[in-house]
Protein backbone atom coordinates (compact mmCIF):
# COMPACT_ATOMS: atom_id res chain seq x y z
CA UNK A 1 0.00 0.00 0.00
CA UNK A 2 1.34 3.00 -0.75
CA UNK A 3 1.79 5.69 1.77
CA UNK A 4 -0.16 8.13 -0.40
CA UNK A 5 -3.05 6.11 0.60
CA UNK A 6 -2.20 5.59 4.10
CA UNK A 7 -4.25 7.47 6.93
CA UNK A 8 -2.55 9.90 8.41
CA UNK A 9 -2.52 11.37 12.38
CA UNK A 10 -0.62 13.69 13.95
CA UNK A 11 0.50 11.71 16.46
CA UNK A 12 0.73 7.96 16.08
CA UNK A 13 1.31 6.02 19.69
CA UNK A 14 2.51 2.96 19.42
CA UNK A 15 1.07 0.74 22.72
CA UNK A 16 -1.98 0.60 24.48
CA UNK A 17 -0.53 0.10 28.17
CA UNK A 18 0.40 2.46 30.60
CA UNK A 19 2.30 4.62 28.66
CA UNK A 20 0.48 4.17 26.27
CA UNK A 21 -3.03 5.53 27.92
CA UNK A 22 -1.52 8.52 29.68
CA UNK A 23 -0.11 10.15 26.03
CA UNK A 24 -3.46 9.33 24.30
CA UNK A 25 -5.31 11.36 26.85
CA UNK A 26 -2.73 14.16 26.97
CA UNK A 27 -2.13 14.24 23.48
CA UNK A 28 -5.40 14.48 22.30
CA UNK A 29 -6.76 16.93 25.31
CA UNK A 30 -6.58 19.94 23.14
CA UNK A 31 -8.69 18.78 20.37
CA UNK A 32 -6.03 20.08 17.76
CA UNK A 33 -3.94 17.35 16.80
CA UNK A 34 -5.34 14.10 15.82
CA UNK A 35 -4.07 10.80 17.85
CA UNK A 36 -4.09 7.53 16.35
CA UNK A 37 -3.19 4.81 19.88
CA UNK A 38 -2.54 1.54 18.09
CA UNK A 39 -2.65 -1.63 20.96
CA UNK A 40 -1.61 -5.99 19.88
CA UNK A 41 -4.37 -6.70 22.32
CA UNK A 42 -8.33 -6.30 23.18
CA UNK A 43 -10.31 -3.88 25.19
CA UNK A 44 -10.42 -5.34 28.68
CA UNK A 45 -13.69 -6.98 29.73
CA UNK A 46 -12.51 -9.94 31.72
CA UNK A 47 -14.60 -9.47 34.76
CA UNK A 48 -11.29 -10.71 37.01
CA UNK A 49 -9.62 -7.34 36.00
CA UNK A 50 -11.58 -5.08 38.29
CA UNK A 51 -11.05 -7.39 41.25
CA UNK A 52 -7.76 -6.77 43.01
CA UNK A 53 -7.21 -10.45 43.86
CA UNK A 54 -8.20 -11.33 40.15
CA UNK A 55 -4.86 -11.09 39.18
CA UNK A 56 -3.63 -14.45 39.92
CA UNK A 57 -6.51 -15.71 37.32
CA UNK A 58 -5.17 -13.72 34.39
CA UNK A 59 -1.05 -14.38 34.66
CA UNK A 60 -1.39 -17.48 32.58
CA UNK A 61 -4.40 -16.03 30.46
CA UNK A 62 -2.84 -15.56 27.16
CA UNK A 63 -5.58 -12.66 26.16
CA UNK A 64 -3.93 -10.43 28.70
CA UNK A 65 -0.69 -11.28 29.10
CA UNK A 66 2.28 -11.92 26.34
CA UNK A 67 3.58 -14.81 28.67
CA UNK A 68 7.21 -14.25 27.78
CA UNK A 69 10.02 -15.98 29.42
CA UNK A 70 13.61 -15.76 29.71
CA UNK A 71 16.10 -17.38 28.25
CA UNK A 72 17.60 -20.34 30.61
CA UNK A 73 20.98 -18.94 32.43
CA UNK A 74 23.69 -20.83 34.39
CA UNK A 75 23.58 -18.76 37.11
CA UNK A 76 19.70 -19.03 37.92
CA UNK A 77 20.10 -22.58 37.56
CA UNK A 78 18.97 -22.97 33.92
CA UNK A 79 15.82 -22.13 34.62
CA UNK A 80 13.17 -20.31 32.15
CA UNK A 81 11.52 -17.63 34.13
CA UNK A 82 8.08 -15.94 33.25
CA UNK A 83 7.76 -12.69 32.29
CA UNK A 84 4.46 -11.64 32.44
CA UNK A 85 3.51 -8.24 30.16
CA UNK A 86 -0.04 -7.10 30.24
CA UNK A 87 -1.86 -7.43 26.85
CA UNK A 88 -4.57 -4.86 26.21
CA UNK A 89 -5.45 -1.45 27.19
CA UNK A 90 -4.31 -0.63 29.67
CA UNK A 91 -1.26 -2.53 29.56
CA UNK A 92 0.21 -4.53 32.48
CA UNK A 93 -1.97 -1.98 35.06
CA UNK A 94 -4.80 -4.86 34.01
CA UNK A 95 -2.42 -8.06 35.51
CA UNK A 96 -0.57 -6.31 37.96
CA UNK A 97 -0.43 -5.90 41.57
CA UNK A 98 -1.37 -2.49 41.78
CA UNK A 99 1.91 -1.85 44.08
CA UNK A 100 2.43 2.32 43.56
CA UNK A 101 6.11 3.28 44.94
CA UNK A 102 7.37 6.38 42.99
CA UNK A 103 10.94 5.25 44.64
CA UNK A 104 13.98 7.42 46.10
CA UNK A 105 14.41 10.96 45.41
CA UNK A 106 17.88 10.47 44.50
CA UNK A 107 16.82 7.46 41.82
CA UNK A 108 15.95 10.67 39.73
CA UNK A 109 18.97 12.93 40.93
CA UNK A 110 21.65 10.25 39.58
CA UNK A 111 19.47 9.89 36.04
CA UNK A 112 20.14 14.38 35.99
CA UNK A 113 23.60 13.67 37.20
CA UNK A 114 24.03 10.92 34.37
CA UNK A 115 23.64 13.39 31.87
CA UNK A 116 19.66 13.13 32.14
CA UNK A 117 19.08 17.22 31.97
CA UNK A 118 15.11 17.66 33.43
CA UNK A 119 14.82 14.35 35.23
CA UNK A 120 15.88 15.29 38.48
CA UNK A 121 13.74 14.64 41.76
CA UNK A 122 12.48 18.53 41.59
CA UNK A 123 11.70 18.25 37.53
CA UNK A 124 9.43 14.74 38.16
CA UNK A 125 7.73 15.46 41.32
CA UNK A 126 5.68 17.99 39.80
CA UNK A 127 4.10 14.87 37.27
CA UNK A 128 4.02 12.47 40.31
CA UNK A 129 1.53 15.05 41.62
CA UNK A 130 -0.13 15.32 38.58
CA UNK A 131 -1.02 11.48 38.19
CA UNK A 132 -2.40 11.10 41.50
CA UNK A 133 -5.82 11.26 44.08
CA UNK A 134 -4.55 10.14 47.12
CA UNK A 135 -6.71 9.62 50.47
CA UNK A 136 -4.07 9.68 52.98
CA UNK A 137 -3.12 12.50 55.25
CA UNK A 138 -1.86 15.72 53.52
CA UNK A 139 2.02 16.30 52.74
CA UNK A 140 3.64 18.57 50.23
CA UNK A 141 5.14 15.68 48.18
CA UNK A 142 1.76 13.94 47.82
CA UNK A 143 -1.63 15.73 45.79
CA UNK A 144 -5.55 15.02 45.37
CA UNK A 145 -7.35 15.79 42.67
CA UNK A 146 -5.00 13.59 39.61
CA UNK A 147 -6.24 10.87 37.31
CA UNK A 148 -5.88 7.65 39.26
CA UNK A 149 -6.78 6.86 42.66
CA UNK A 150 -4.10 6.03 45.21
CA UNK A 151 -5.22 4.24 48.47
CA UNK A 152 -3.59 2.72 51.35
CA UNK A 153 -4.57 -1.37 51.40
CA UNK A 154 -7.89 -1.34 53.60
CA UNK A 155 -6.83 -5.10 55.15
CA UNK A 156 -5.17 -5.15 58.66
CA UNK A 157 -4.97 -8.98 59.12
CA UNK A 158 -3.97 -9.42 62.82
CA UNK A 159 -0.69 -11.59 61.53
CA UNK A 160 0.25 -8.31 59.11
CA UNK A 161 0.37 -6.28 62.14
CA UNK A 162 2.38 -8.61 63.99
CA UNK A 163 4.98 -8.72 61.42
CA UNK A 164 5.10 -4.76 61.15
CA UNK A 165 5.76 -5.04 64.82
CA UNK A 166 8.62 -7.60 64.72
CA UNK A 167 10.53 -5.38 62.63
CA UNK A 168 10.06 -2.70 65.00
CA UNK A 169 11.12 -5.13 67.52
CA UNK A 170 14.52 -5.87 65.47
CA UNK A 171 14.63 -2.19 65.02
CA UNK A 172 13.22 -0.68 61.93
CA UNK A 173 10.58 2.53 61.87
CA UNK A 174 7.19 2.06 61.00
CA UNK A 175 6.14 4.28 58.10
CA UNK A 176 2.70 5.37 56.81
CA UNK A 177 3.52 6.05 53.69
CA UNK A 178 6.99 5.57 52.09
CA UNK A 179 6.05 7.60 49.16
CA UNK A 180 6.48 10.87 51.07
CA UNK A 181 9.69 12.25 52.72
CA UNK A 182 11.38 8.79 53.32
CA UNK A 183 11.12 5.23 52.09
CA UNK A 184 12.53 3.63 55.21
CA UNK A 185 10.75 1.22 57.45
CA UNK A 186 7.62 -0.76 57.38
CA UNK A 187 3.58 -0.45 56.70
CA UNK A 188 1.14 -1.12 54.18
CA UNK A 189 1.50 -0.69 50.97
CA UNK A 190 -0.27 1.72 48.08
CA UNK A 191 -2.16 1.18 45.46
CA UNK A 192 -4.23 2.23 42.53
CA UNK A 193 -7.67 0.90 43.64
CA UNK A 194 -11.11 2.89 44.30
CA UNK A 195 -14.04 1.32 46.41
CA UNK A 196 -12.27 -2.12 46.32
CA UNK A 197 -11.85 -2.13 42.71
CA UNK A 198 -8.62 -2.13 40.43
CA UNK A 199 -8.19 1.42 38.88
CA UNK A 200 -6.17 0.70 35.38
CA UNK A 201 -4.29 3.27 33.18
CA UNK A 202 -7.48 2.62 30.79
CA UNK A 203 -9.80 3.38 32.89
CA UNK A 204 -7.72 6.79 34.33
CA UNK A 205 -6.51 8.01 31.80
CA UNK A 206 -8.11 6.29 28.38
CA UNK A 207 -12.06 6.20 28.90
CA UNK A 208 -12.49 9.90 30.19
CA UNK A 209 -10.81 10.44 26.32
CA UNK A 210 -12.31 7.95 24.46
CA UNK A 211 -15.17 10.23 22.95
CA UNK A 212 -12.96 13.12 21.92
CA UNK A 213 -13.52 13.05 18.07
CA UNK A 214 -9.57 13.40 17.30
CA UNK A 215 -8.74 10.29 19.29
CA UNK A 216 -8.99 7.43 17.38
CA UNK A 217 -8.10 3.68 19.21
CA UNK A 218 -7.27 0.52 17.07
CA UNK A 219 -7.63 -3.15 19.07
CA UNK A 220 -5.95 -5.91 17.74
CA UNK A 221 -3.75 -3.75 15.90
CA UNK A 222 0.02 -5.55 15.96
CA UNK A 223 2.49 -3.32 14.45
CA UNK A 224 4.62 -4.76 12.43
CA UNK A 225 7.58 -1.91 11.72
CA UNK A 226 7.86 1.57 11.35
CA UNK A 227 8.33 3.21 7.83
CA UNK A 228 11.26 5.67 7.81
CA UNK A 229 12.25 8.34 5.03
CA UNK A 230 15.27 10.69 5.29
CA UNK A 231 16.03 10.29 8.52
CA UNK A 232 12.60 10.54 9.97
CA UNK A 233 10.10 8.19 11.51
CA UNK A 234 6.97 8.83 8.83
CA UNK A 235 4.18 5.96 9.93
CA UNK A 236 3.60 2.18 11.07
CA UNK A 237 2.74 -0.58 9.26
CA UNK A 238 0.39 -2.99 11.18
CA UNK A 239 -1.64 -6.17 10.98
CA UNK A 240 -5.33 -5.40 12.00
CA UNK A 241 -7.68 -8.51 11.84
CA UNK A 242 -5.04 -10.41 9.14
CA UNK A 243 -5.06 -7.44 7.08
CA UNK A 244 -1.96 -5.19 6.64
CA UNK A 245 -2.95 -1.09 6.76
CA UNK A 246 -0.15 1.71 6.96
CA UNK A 247 -0.78 4.68 9.20
CA UNK A 248 1.24 8.15 8.34
CA UNK A 249 2.22 10.06 11.17
CA UNK A 250 2.40 14.28 10.28
CA UNK A 251 4.11 14.74 13.56
CA UNK A 252 5.60 11.73 15.45
CA UNK A 253 5.36 8.19 16.77
CA UNK A 254 5.76 7.67 19.66
CA UNK A 255 6.66 4.00 20.80
CA UNK A 256 5.16 2.99 24.03
CA UNK A 257 5.01 -0.61 23.89
CA UNK A 258 7.54 -1.48 26.92
CA UNK A 259 10.61 -2.48 27.96
CA UNK A 260 10.01 -6.11 25.87
CA UNK A 261 8.23 -4.81 22.75
CA UNK A 262 9.76 -1.36 21.91
CA UNK A 263 13.27 -2.80 21.00
CA UNK A 264 11.95 -5.22 19.04
CA UNK A 265 9.84 -2.83 16.98
CA UNK A 266 12.53 -0.81 16.56
CA UNK A 267 14.85 -3.82 15.72
CA UNK A 268 12.23 -4.99 12.86
CA UNK A 269 12.07 -1.58 11.46
CA UNK A 270 16.02 -1.76 11.36
CA UNK A 271 17.13 0.62 14.44
CA UNK A 272 19.18 -1.10 16.20
CA UNK A 273 23.21 -2.94 16.25
CA UNK A 274 24.02 -3.60 13.04
CA UNK A 275 25.02 -7.06 14.41
CA UNK A 276 21.99 -7.49 15.92
CA UNK A 277 20.13 -6.94 12.67
CA UNK A 278 22.49 -8.60 10.42
CA UNK A 279 21.55 -11.84 12.93
CA UNK A 280 17.73 -11.74 12.17
CA UNK A 281 17.91 -10.61 8.79
CA UNK A 282 17.10 -7.29 8.79
CA UNK A 283 18.48 -4.42 6.90
CA UNK A 284 20.28 -1.13 8.98
CA UNK A 285 18.12 1.55 8.42
CA UNK A 286 20.25 3.74 11.28
CA UNK A 287 22.76 2.15 13.43
CA UNK A 288 21.63 2.23 17.38
CA UNK A 289 24.06 -0.32 19.10
CA UNK A 290 22.32 0.48 22.41
CA UNK A 291 18.87 -0.98 21.43
CA UNK A 292 17.56 -3.79 23.47
CA UNK A 293 20.89 -3.40 25.93
CA UNK A 294 20.96 -2.15 29.57
CA UNK A 295 17.50 -4.23 30.51
CA UNK A 296 16.86 -3.92 33.88
CA UNK A 297 14.90 -5.65 36.25
CA UNK A 298 14.16 -6.60 40.06
CA UNK A 299 14.72 -10.34 40.66
CA UNK A 300 13.12 -11.42 43.88
CA UNK A 301 13.45 -14.42 46.13
CA UNK A 302 10.18 -15.60 48.54
CA UNK A 303 10.70 -16.66 51.83
CA UNK A 304 7.96 -18.73 53.53
CA UNK A 305 6.64 -20.14 56.86
CA UNK A 306 4.33 -22.39 57.78
CA UNK A 307 1.89 -20.68 59.71
CA UNK A 308 -0.18 -22.31 63.46
CA UNK A 309 -3.29 -20.59 63.40
CA UNK A 310 -6.18 -20.30 60.75
CA UNK A 311 -5.29 -16.71 59.80
CA UNK A 312 -4.16 -17.00 55.80
CA UNK A 313 -4.89 -16.75 52.58
CA UNK A 314 -4.20 -20.52 52.11
CA UNK A 315 -7.63 -21.57 53.77
CA UNK A 316 -9.12 -17.95 53.69
CA UNK A 317 -9.39 -18.97 49.72
CA UNK A 318 -11.49 -21.94 49.65
CA UNK A 319 -14.71 -23.66 50.95
CA UNK A 320 -17.14 -21.65 53.16
CA UNK A 321 -14.71 -19.23 53.55
CA UNK A 322 -14.13 -18.22 50.22
CA UNK A 323 -17.67 -17.99 49.52
CA UNK A 324 -18.34 -15.71 52.76
CA UNK A 325 -15.53 -13.31 51.38
CA UNK A 326 -17.13 -13.47 48.03
CA UNK A 327 -20.18 -12.22 49.83
CA UNK A 328 -18.45 -9.24 51.47
CA UNK A 329 -16.82 -8.64 48.51
CA UNK A 330 -20.15 -8.51 46.39
CA UNK A 331 -22.13 -6.26 49.17
CA UNK A 332 -19.19 -4.15 50.76
CA UNK A 333 -16.30 -4.29 48.18
CA UNK A 334 -13.72 -4.77 51.30
CA UNK A 335 -12.21 -7.97 52.23
CA UNK A 336 -9.56 -10.36 50.90
CA UNK A 337 -10.93 -9.62 47.04
CA UNK A 338 -9.37 -6.02 47.22
CA UNK A 339 -5.72 -7.53 48.02
CA UNK A 340 -3.43 -7.24 44.90
CA UNK A 341 0.49 -8.81 45.31
CA UNK A 342 1.53 -7.13 48.39
CA UNK A 343 0.35 -6.69 51.59
CA UNK A 344 2.47 -5.30 54.22
CA UNK A 345 5.86 -3.54 53.14
CA UNK A 346 9.55 -3.36 54.15
CA UNK A 347 12.40 -1.13 53.18
CA UNK A 348 15.84 -1.52 54.28
CA UNK A 349 19.27 -0.59 54.51
CA UNK A 350 21.65 -3.99 54.39
CA UNK A 351 24.44 -1.70 55.82
CA UNK A 352 25.73 1.72 56.96
CA UNK A 353 26.70 4.37 54.47
CA UNK A 354 23.58 3.96 51.73
CA UNK A 355 21.87 6.85 50.17
CA UNK A 356 18.71 4.56 50.99
CA UNK A 357 17.43 1.65 51.29
CA UNK A 358 18.91 -1.37 48.75
CA UNK A 359 16.18 -3.98 49.81
CA UNK A 360 12.26 -4.25 49.52
CA UNK A 361 9.83 -6.55 51.74
CA UNK A 362 6.77 -7.83 50.30
CA UNK A 363 4.93 -9.42 53.52
CA UNK A 364 1.80 -11.69 52.47
CA UNK A 365 -0.43 -14.05 54.99
CA UNK A 366 -0.27 -16.70 52.52
CA UNK A 367 2.43 -19.38 50.39
CA UNK A 368 2.54 -20.33 47.16
CA UNK A 369 2.42 -24.38 45.95
CA UNK A 370 3.61 -22.33 42.92
CA UNK A 371 4.85 -18.69 43.32
CA UNK A 372 4.85 -18.34 39.36
CA UNK A 373 1.57 -19.42 38.87
CA UNK A 374 -0.02 -17.86 42.59
CA UNK A 375 -1.07 -21.71 43.74
CA UNK A 376 -1.66 -21.41 47.49
CA UNK A 377 -0.52 -23.97 49.57
CA UNK A 378 -3.27 -25.97 51.50
CA UNK A 379 -2.20 -25.27 55.23
CA UNK A 380 -1.63 -21.70 56.83
CA UNK A 381 1.32 -20.09 55.74
CA UNK A 382 2.88 -16.84 55.13
CA UNK A 383 5.72 -15.24 52.31
CA UNK A 384 7.91 -12.42 52.43
CA UNK A 385 9.40 -11.94 49.11
CA UNK A 386 13.04 -10.00 49.20
CA UNK A 387 14.17 -8.21 45.94
CA UNK A 388 17.15 -5.75 45.58
CA UNK A 389 16.35 -2.43 45.16
CA UNK A 390 18.69 -1.22 42.67
CA UNK A 391 20.61 -4.44 41.07
CA UNK A 392 24.04 -3.40 39.21
CA UNK A 393 23.14 -6.90 36.81
CA UNK A 394 22.37 -5.59 33.24
CA UNK A 395 21.10 -8.47 30.79
CA UNK A 396 19.82 -8.12 27.12
CA UNK A 397 16.40 -7.74 25.11
CA UNK A 398 16.50 -8.40 21.11
CA UNK A 399 14.53 -9.72 18.51
CA UNK A 400 14.40 -13.29 18.25
CA UNK A 401 13.70 -12.76 14.37
CA UNK A 402 12.60 -10.74 11.10
CA UNK A 403 9.27 -12.35 12.94
CA UNK A 404 7.34 -9.42 14.13
CA UNK A 405 4.65 -12.15 16.14
CA UNK A 406 7.60 -14.10 17.51
CA UNK A 407 8.19 -13.29 21.14
CA UNK A 408 11.60 -11.44 21.75
CA UNK A 409 14.71 -12.92 23.35
CA UNK A 410 15.06 -11.82 27.06
CA UNK A 411 18.40 -12.76 29.09
CA UNK A 412 18.36 -10.97 32.45
CA UNK A 413 21.61 -11.90 33.34
CA UNK A 414 20.21 -11.59 36.98
CA UNK A 415 22.74 -12.02 40.30
CA UNK A 416 25.68 -11.06 37.89
CA UNK A 417 28.10 -8.72 40.14
CA UNK A 418 28.92 -9.35 43.73
CA UNK A 419 26.94 -6.18 45.16
CA UNK A 420 23.82 -8.02 43.85
CA UNK A 421 24.34 -11.08 45.27
CA UNK A 422 25.63 -9.59 48.50
CA UNK A 423 23.01 -7.52 49.17
CA UNK A 424 20.42 -10.47 47.96
CA UNK A 425 21.67 -12.90 50.73
CA UNK A 426 21.79 -9.94 53.56
CA UNK A 427 17.83 -8.91 52.37
CA UNK A 428 17.01 -12.65 52.90
CA UNK A 429 19.18 -12.60 56.70
CA UNK A 430 17.26 -9.69 58.02
CA UNK A 431 13.97 -10.92 57.16
CA UNK A 432 14.71 -14.06 58.53
CA UNK A 433 15.53 -12.09 61.50
CA UNK A 434 12.56 -10.14 61.43
CA UNK A 435 10.36 -12.98 61.38
CA UNK A 436 12.08 -14.95 64.69
CA UNK A 437 11.05 -11.59 66.85
CA UNK A 438 8.72 -12.09 69.75
CA UNK A 439 5.44 -10.51 68.04
CA UNK A 440 5.72 -13.03 65.66
CA UNK A 441 5.77 -16.25 68.14
CA UNK A 442 1.99 -17.28 68.14
CA UNK A 443 2.29 -17.44 64.22
CA UNK A 444 5.39 -18.95 63.27
CA UNK A 445 5.35 -22.61 63.33
CA UNK A 446 8.85 -23.57 61.01
CA UNK A 447 10.61 -21.66 58.44
CA UNK A 448 9.90 -23.66 55.27
CA UNK A 449 11.80 -22.16 52.58
CA UNK A 450 15.07 -21.67 52.22
CA UNK A 451 14.48 -23.99 55.63
CA UNK A 452 16.69 -23.50 58.85
CA UNK A 453 19.55 -25.49 56.75
CA UNK A 454 20.37 -22.20 54.86
CA UNK A 455 23.16 -20.66 57.39
CA UNK A 456 26.14 -19.58 55.28
CA UNK A 457 26.25 -16.69 52.43
CA UNK A 458 26.98 -19.98 50.02
CA UNK A 459 23.53 -21.54 51.11
CA UNK A 460 21.77 -18.44 51.09
CA UNK A 461 23.10 -17.45 47.27
CA UNK A 462 22.13 -21.48 46.26
CA UNK A 463 18.60 -20.89 47.42
CA UNK A 464 18.45 -17.33 45.52
CA UNK A 465 19.74 -19.11 42.39
CA UNK A 466 17.29 -21.96 42.69
CA UNK A 467 13.79 -20.10 43.77
CA UNK A 468 13.94 -16.33 42.49
CA UNK A 469 11.59 -14.71 40.00
CA UNK A 470 11.13 -11.69 38.21
CA UNK A 471 8.89 -9.37 39.61
CA UNK A 472 8.17 -7.69 36.20
CA UNK A 473 9.92 -4.61 37.01
CA UNK A 474 11.76 -4.95 33.19
CA UNK A 475 12.97 -1.62 31.99
CA UNK A 476 16.36 0.54 30.60
CA UNK A 477 16.23 -1.43 27.07
CA UNK A 478 15.80 1.90 24.84
CA UNK A 479 18.06 4.19 28.21
CA UNK A 480 18.02 7.60 27.47
CA UNK A 481 21.55 9.76 27.67
CA UNK A 482 23.86 11.71 26.07
CA UNK A 483 26.56 8.67 25.14
CA UNK A 484 26.88 6.88 22.46
CA UNK A 485 24.87 3.87 23.43
CA UNK A 486 22.14 6.04 24.93
CA UNK A 487 19.33 5.31 22.33
CA UNK A 488 17.20 8.85 23.40
CA UNK A 489 17.98 12.04 24.09
CA UNK A 490 16.85 13.36 27.91
CA UNK A 491 13.97 14.66 25.27
CA UNK A 492 12.99 11.24 24.79
CA UNK A 493 13.80 11.63 20.92
CA UNK A 494 15.36 8.53 19.47
CA UNK A 495 19.27 10.07 18.50
CA UNK A 496 19.94 10.66 14.99
CA UNK A 497 16.14 9.97 14.00
CA UNK A 498 13.32 12.93 13.27
CA UNK A 499 9.76 12.09 13.89
CA UNK A 500 10.48 9.22 16.83
CA UNK A 501 10.62 9.03 20.41
CA UNK A 502 10.14 6.40 22.75
CA UNK A 503 7.94 6.88 26.30
CA UNK A 504 7.61 3.85 28.42
CA UNK A 505 10.00 2.01 30.83
CA UNK A 506 13.09 1.22 28.09
CA UNK A 507 13.87 4.61 28.24
CA UNK A 508 14.63 4.42 32.54
CA UNK A 509 19.09 4.67 32.75
CA UNK A 510 18.84 3.15 36.10
CA UNK A 511 16.02 1.37 37.52
CA UNK A 512 13.90 3.14 40.41
CA UNK A 513 14.03 1.47 43.91
CA UNK A 514 10.48 0.07 43.62
CA UNK A 515 7.90 -1.08 41.91
CA UNK A 516 7.70 0.50 38.54
CA UNK A 517 4.26 1.88 37.05
CA UNK A 518 4.06 5.19 39.04
CA UNK A 519 7.68 5.82 37.25
CA UNK A 520 5.74 4.71 33.43
CA UNK A 521 3.40 6.88 34.89
CA UNK A 522 5.02 9.85 35.62
CA UNK A 523 7.52 9.51 32.26
CA UNK A 524 4.36 9.19 29.86
CA UNK A 525 2.87 12.67 31.63
CA UNK A 526 6.57 14.47 31.32
CA UNK A 527 6.49 13.28 27.67
CA UNK A 528 3.34 14.74 26.73
CA UNK A 529 5.14 17.95 27.54
CA UNK A 530 7.73 17.76 25.97
CA UNK A 531 6.21 16.39 22.76
CA UNK A 532 3.97 19.49 23.36
CA UNK A 533 6.23 22.23 23.87
CA UNK A 534 8.06 20.88 20.64
CA UNK A 535 4.53 21.20 18.41
CA UNK A 536 4.42 24.64 19.89
CA UNK A 537 8.31 25.35 19.43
Amino acid sequence: MGQDQAETFDYIIVGGGTAGCVLANRLSASGSRTVLLLEAGRQARHPWITIPAGFSKLLTNPAYNWRFQTEPEEATGGRVIAVPRGKGLGGSTLINGMIYVRGQPQDFDHWAQAGCTGWGFEDVLPYFRRIEDYDGAADPLRARGGPLPITTVAERPVIAEAFIAAAQAAGFARNPDYNAASQDGFGYYQVNQRGGRRVSAADAYLTPARRRPNLSVRTDAHVLRLTLAEGRATGVEVRIGGEERRFAARGEVILAAGAAQTPQILELSGIGDPAILSAIGVPVRHAAPGVGANYIDHYCTRMNWRVKLPVTLNEATRGWRLALSVAQYAVLRRGILTLGTGLAHGFVRTRPGLEGPDIQYFFMHASYANAAERKLDLEPGMTVGVTQLRPQSRGTIHAASADPFAAPVIRPNFLATEEDRRAMVEGMKIARHIVEQAPMDPYRARELNPGPDCRTDADWLDFARRDGQTIYHICGTCRMGRDALAVTDPALRVRGLRGLRVADASVMPDIVSGNTQAAVFMIAEKAADLIRADAAG
